[in-house]
């Protein structure tokens, strides 16, 4: 069956997010990382020792699903947390094993970019992320 031409802005655009999810996770697969663990070790890599609030509000995240990811990426050794002043904040930070794996997926996530823009050679994807992001940032404030 063809793709379905949804009538609501939401419906399309998680439409849009699972091709491109499904796209740079097939892409990232030999690093072992999926495209949503890569963007929060990438988050942590820039700013290491965010809490978990800071990385949700970065990422623009609900707090439960970051908690899961954040737990199975813990699992896998490539992050660490430090308690905060109050004992129910943690402060993330990658490990020497997180560093080795977004060193191991980079090159892989800069394919992905690459064959992602060849295949939207058509669309003007710098004015598409502007645009997205204009929206993140109007209704997350």
């Amino acid at each position: 069956m063809k793709p379905f031409r949804m009538p609501c802005y939401a419906g399309s655009i998680r439409q849009a997010s699972r091709i491109v999810t499904q796209m740079y996770d097939q892409a990232l697969k030999p690093s072992g990382v999926k495209i949503t663990q890569f963007g929060i070790l990438r988050l942590l890599s820039v700013q290491p020792g965010l809490t978990t609030g800071a990385m949700a509000s970065a990422l623009v995240m609900d707090s439960t699903t970051l908690t899961r990811t954040l737990k199975i990426i813990e699992e896998n050794g490539w992050i660490a947390a430090t308690a905060g002043e109050d004992r129910r904040e943690r402060h993330w930070t990658l490990t020497r094993a997180g560093e080795e794996r977004v060193q191991q997926a980079l090159p892989l996530w800069k394919q992905a970019q690459k064959e992602f823009a060849q295949l939207a050679s058509d669309v003007d994807l710098d004015g598409l992320t502007r645009a997205v992001f204009h929206l993140v940032q109007k209704t997350a404030a």
